[in-house]
């Protein structure tokens, strides 16, 4: 019985602290489980469980390595305690120290003294002595290993092996649940902007015609006609302010006609001296000049069976406007210093920014060449008459110089109609170098209206950029006229119609005092761009 009963003190204290024990343990592994779920920084959250288990004197030094996709090594994910240098170091073929056997066995693998075991290889460094022991526990994941846990044990754990296996076991299972969950989350998001890409460029492909982006109804209309008179071989001018996409017409003609699959050529009269652009044109036989050391063909025969593009037609001198009207007559030229007849078959689209006729008039350009160069006239609207295509432009570009800056940004709807108003004389070459630079000036995130300061013209943002209320409103001429006597007053209310017709009129009469220019027809009428472009929309205005 004494003996029963000294006994019976000893049992109870064993069972009360292994209860204690019991309880720390579910309790810490509580506080891990909770830091795993509260954040979506799985990385952070699992070195802070680690750094929980080392508060708690269960290890020294933790680390989770993970197997390689195809190769059997293992790669440090997470650790604590460890230096950049230190890290890089940290890898291992399976079968290599106690970590790569973990991984090729699949069983935990327990060394009781690492200062003189030749398992434990010290590829991470700085053993310190309080580090005595070291576990490294296999993660799997359906019956294949998915990486090892490990940790550093010290002289003062309040754990034997058995019960550290365990609790690694434990905390490596939560941790690949959570690294998991987080996979999960980041395939969804792709998949979601996979999807939104998709969308994107499904919707985008309604507004592109041959690389040329709009849906104003004077793009469409262009695009109609760029289809019924590309497949033929007419002459076709292209006529447009400077940086309205000429070239993207002429590239489109090239494209659609019969003669896709030969040459295109191009060429800018105005980029090169008058001396060079005879030879640059038709050619020139060797020893026609000083550095002609060789023949060299010219434009026009490069372009044999194709198409060549002339842009700034209206820039060339009248000595060779005569020689273009004979090869647009006869399809024959002569090279500089030869007298051999060169015949070729070349389908010309020259563009000019020019006003010919006025040139004609002058006598500064030859006027048969100017009918023999307009059979098919195609006149290019400028931006500022394309409200509805600025829009798609801007988030055209703004996509396509954030994949090549790498940066991530949106316009704010503010900012978007401070771009929709602005009047663009420079036209879309001006709006692609804008976008350019509000992608390399402005940080990532949401794009402000204060910073296109620093990306549109200084009289713009003076006159726009301010508060609505600082804004002069625009000079109202009135005229007294008399009131006749004998007329009748009419009693009759204004009705929505009459003032439905009377804005109609009005914004009519704004439209042909500027001369079709809406953002002029705006200011005349106190309006913004936008808006007079909805009214014109509305009311089904066509000038």
């Amino acid at each position: 019985m004494m003996t029963f009963e000294a006994n019976i003190p000893s049992n109870i204290e064993c069972q009360t602290c292994a209860l204690t024990f019991a309880y720390k343990e579910i309790n810490l592994l509580y506080e891990i489980a909770l830091l795993l779920t509260s954040s979506m920084d799985t990385h952070d959250s699992i070195e802070k469980s680690m750094r929980k288990l080392k508060q708690h004197g269960y290890l020294e030094r933790c680390a989770l390595f993970k197997k390689k996709e195809e190769v059997k090594e293992l790669e440090l994910l997470l650790s604590i305690d460890l230096e950049p240098y230190q890290k890089k170091m940290a890898t291992y073929i399976f079968g290599e120290g106690a970590t790569g056997l973990a991984a090729a066995t699949g069983e935990p693998i327990v060394i009781e003294n690492i200062h003189n075991n030749i398992n434990y290889l010290n590829k991470m460094g700085n053993i310190s002595t309080r580090m005595v022991s070291y576990v490294a526990v296999p993660l799997l994941q359906e019956d294949e290993i998915f990486g090892v846990i490990s940790a550093n044990i010290g002289k003062e754990s309040p754990l034997n092996f058995d019960e550290i296996v365990r609790m690694l076991t434990i905390v490596g299972t939560l941790f690949i649940g959570a690294l998991k969950v987080q996979q999960t989350v980041v395939k969804e998001k792709e998949s979601i902007s996979e999807l939104k890409t998709y969308y994107k460029q499904e919707s985008e492909k309604e507004y592109k015609f041959e690389n040329i982006i709009g849906k104003s109804t004077k793009m469409k209309q262009i695009f109609n006609l760029l289809n019924t008179v590309a497949p033929a071989d007419a002459t076709i001018l292209i006529r447009g302010e400077t940086g309205t996409g000429k070239e993207l017409i002429a590239t489109a003609i090239h494209n659609l006609s019969r003669r896709q699959n030969g040459p295109f050529i191009k060429l800018n009269c105005a980029a090169i001296s008058e001396t060079l652009l005879e030879s640059e044109l038709f050619g020139h036989e060797k020893g026609a000049f000083t550095d002609a050391k060789e023949m060299r063909k010219g434009r026009f025969e490069l372009a044999d069976g194709g198409t060549l593009f002339l842009d700034e037609i209206g820039d060339i001198t009248p000595s060779l406007q005569v020689k273009l009207l004979r090869i647009l007559q006869e399809q024959e030229f002569e090279r500089v210093g030869g007298s051999k007849t060169v015949k070729t078959n070349v389908r010309l689209v020259a563009a000019t920014n020019r006003n010919l006729e006025e040139m004609v008039q002058k006598g500064e350009f030859r006027e048969d060449l100017f009918y023999r160069l307009n059979v098919i006239p195609i006149n290019l609207p400028p931006l500022r008459e394309r409200y509805e295509d600025v829009k798609l432009l801007t988030e055209f570009y703004l996509d396509r110089f954030m994949k090549q800056h790498r940066k991530n940004m949106h316009i704010s709807k503010p900012a978007l109609e401070l771009l929709l108003d602005y009047p663009w004389p420079g036209n879309i070459r001006e709006l692609q170098n804008t976008m350019e630079r509000i992608v390399l000036i402005c940080p990532d995130g949401e794009i402000a209206p204060e910073m296109l300061s620093h990306v549109l013209p200084f009289n713009y943002q003076k006159l726009y950029m301010q508060p609505e209320a600082t804004i002069p409103p625009p000079p109202v001429h009135v005229t007294a006229v008399p009131t006749p006597q004998k007329e009748p007053i009419s009693d009759a209310p204004m009705t929505k119609k009459t003032l439905l017709e009377l804005e109609k009129e009005s914004i009519i009469q704004a439209l042909i005092d500027s001369h079709g220019i809406q953002t002029k027809a705006a200011r005349l009428l106190g309006m913004t761009a936008r808006q007079i472009g909805y009214k014109i929309k509305q009311y089904g205005i066509e000038f």
